[in-house]
């Protein structure tokens, strides 16, 4: 039944999507569902958006391309702006996360206040608000939080709250919601539920993980302390089945009830295999550590894979001189599965958080242990079940210097998030500063960077590396629309090098 209520809610957002391109990103009317009183009909429209919009044509793409999983192929354009670091505003993603998932899950906790039988469905629909304003302020900033979704009260110009004061709020609301006793729910409809199918104990992981992750978020800044942490840590139980939209409701040869990144590709406009090839800078990662994950992530070329410098528009170059312009060469193309899973929160990415936590505090009998898991269940979910990487392999744990340590978990955490959080690697990059920044300026020499290439490091945008002066992006510009219509916004960006306020680590 589960299947079918998902099939049904696809094809309803079918009917609101704003165009082709934007088949998945669930662009809709948010007043559509406003007149139910049963708020087990908008939490499957809620879970879905939120997952799609992760996932979708704006922060898949753009995540993909700003952590160099990717790069926009020599003979297309339309990712061409991304790659040269054009002000992008990711403007769908906004309007999708606060019209569509906010404002249903607002929805839900008013149809349950004081209905006992709702409760649960209240308890689902915070711990799902509190996840999304944490992604939006991660990404934009400073943006309308306290005075927002409040356009029915006569609120149309929300104030922009300052971003570390949003997080302080976030805290006390994911505490609250941690006092609740979730065994006291009444059971709710688990075919509702597409995440863990009105499963209270899983969701109290759930939120337990995304306390861990609004600590963790913080950690280079004065508010972090790490025994607090650890202490959150050996007192508490975490996920470990990720929170997601299983790929085995999708139908990958009907239109319409395929995962996003597969209707971009199947639905007609060829995206992935017209505009995508693999970015020299995670293939040759990949390649050179004989990481088994590069196989269920990219398609190979005949020769074995090959990878483009990232935001390369030289196509009439020949890098590597074997006779072959860049733009003749055959890349790596990226694949997705028919029955890729829409990842919310990993389980791999709470290990890696609980590996971290206890590398900084020198225990490193539990930071390996954390670290193993997160690799192993990164393999897994590519459908690999040797683990030979981290007994003799290159991922391997090595007890290092704490900085050491630390970029060996955020090594492994870009790897894992490929082809599932592309936007959390673009935030944990901006966090850690790990895979680093590279100063090659590739135009110089294309022959010296190409036999040279830093491997494990990511490197400045061929043509847009002047733009954000040989730094790579920390934010998105705030969309139009948001700052056109409220007299209260701020000014724009100048471009996409402020970052947000937990960005502290020294470093780009």
């Amino acid at each position: 039944m589960k299947k079918y209520i998902l099939k049904f809610i696809l094809a309803f957002l079918t009917i609101f999507a704003i165009s082709c391109e934007s088949y998945l990103d669930i662009n809709q009317d948010p007043n559509v569902l406003s007149d139910t009183d049963q708020p087990k009909i908008l939490l499957p429209n809620a879970q879905v958006g939120l997952a799609n919009t992760l996932m979708g044509y704006d922060l898949g793409f753009g995540g993909a391309f700003w952590t160099q999983y990717w790069t926009q192929s020599y003979t297309a354009s339309q990712f061409k702006t991304l790659c040269e670091y054009e002000e992008t505003s990711f403007n769908d993603a906004y309007v999708e996360f606060t019209a569509v998932v906010l404002n249903d899950l607002k929805r839900m906790q008013t149809l349950s206040e004081d209905i006992a039988e709702n409760q649960g469905y209240s308890y689902i629909a915070e711990a799902l608000s509190i996840y999304t304003w944490q992604i939006m302020t991660d990404l934009w900033g400073d943006i309308p939080y306290s005075e927002a979704l409040q356009g029915n009260e006569g609120i149309t110009a929300p104030k922009f709250d300052a971003s570390e004061e949003i997080y302080a709020d976030l805290e006390k609301r994911i505490d609250a919601l941690l006092t609740i006793d979730v065994s006291e729910f009444a059971q709710i409809d688990a075919k509702f539920d597409f995440i863990y199918a009105g499963d209270f104990d899983a969701w109290k992981k759930f939120a337990n993980s995304l306390k861990l992750k609004l600590m963790m978020r913080q950690s280079e800044t004065s508010n972090y302390n790490n025994s607090t942490v650890v202490s959150f840590v050996t007192n508490n139980l975490f996920i470990d089945e990720s929170a997601k939209i299983s790929g085995e409701i999708w139908e990958d040869g009907k239109e319409g009830k395929r995962h996003p990144m597969r209707e971009f590709q199947e639905g007609g406009a060829n995206t992935l295999s017209t505009n995508v090839i693999g970015c020299k800078s995670f293939i040759d990662y990949l390649n050179s550590n004989s990481d088994p994950r590069i196989d269920a992530l990219f398609t190979p070329p005949s020769e074995g894979h090959q990878g483009a410098f990232f935001g390369d528009f030289d196509s009439k170059k020949d890098s590597d001189l074997d006779g072959t312009l860049d733009e003749d060469e055959d890349y790596s193309e990226a694949l997705f599965a028919g029955d890729t899973d829409l990842i919310i929160i990993s389980d791999w990415e709470v290990n890696f958080f609980i590996a971290e936590v206890y590398a900084r505090a020198n225990d490193l009998v539990n930071a390996k242990k954390y670290y193993d898991m997160g690799v192993t269940t990164s393999l897994a979910q590519n459908g690999i079940s040797t683990t030979d990487i981290i007994s003799t392999g290159y991922a391997i744990w090595v007890d290092g210097t704490l900085e050491e340590n630390l970029k060996q978990i955020a090594m492994q955490k870009w790897v894992a998030n490929a082809n599932y959080q592309h936007l959390e690697s673009f935030l944990e990059r901006n966090r850690t500063k790990y895979p680093a920044l590279n100063p090659l300026d590739i135009k110089q020499d294309r022959n010296f960077a190409f036999l040279n290439f830093p491997i494990g490091d990511l490197t400045n945008s061929v043509n847009g590396r002047d733009k954000t002066n040989a730094k790579l992006p920390s934010s998105p510009v705030y969309p139009s629309d948001v700052l056109g219509r409220n007299i209260n916004a701020p000014s724009q960006k100048t471009d996409l090098l402020q970052k947000v306020w937990w960005d502290k680590k020294v470093g780009n």
